[in-house]
């Protein structure tokens, strides 16, 4: 396979009440994703379910973030996440809660090797 990069996408999401860091996670996504329109599918004659997104989400709590809930975002492709200790947990000034930042990197490429006929 000659899988090659086409797109590289950032997103920023917080939960700021409820130290979800699922939504977190969930809103950096669509942070990255809700601001583009990409047409490389289309530019070069492949189905859109041809993408190979590969999405790495960064909290301070990687194992508290469901994956199965973020996979439902993507309307189509191929997407894989994977999850690394990063965002940022910020405290209150009086310790009463804490607010949960996540950051997205998502790449789309694609097998730019077509199938022989």
């Amino acid at each position: 396979m000659a899988k090659t990069r086409m797109v590289t996408q950032f997103g920023m999401g917080s939960s700021i009440r409820s130290r979800d860091y699922t939504n977190a996670a969930s809103r950096a996504i669509r942070d990255s994703l809700w601001h583009n329109s990409l047409n490389v599918a289309d530019a070069f004659g492949f189905p859109k379910q041809a993408m190979l997104i590969d999405v790495e989400i960064g909290v301070q709590h990687p194992d508290a973030v469901n994956i199965s809930a973020l996979l439902d975002i993507f309307p189509y492709g191929q997407p894989s996440i994977t999850l690394v200790k990063g965002g940022l947990d910020v405290t209150k000034p009086d310790g009463s809660d804490t607010t949960v930042i996540a950051n997205a990197a998502i790449i789309v490429s694609f097998d730019m090797e077509r199938p022989h006929d």
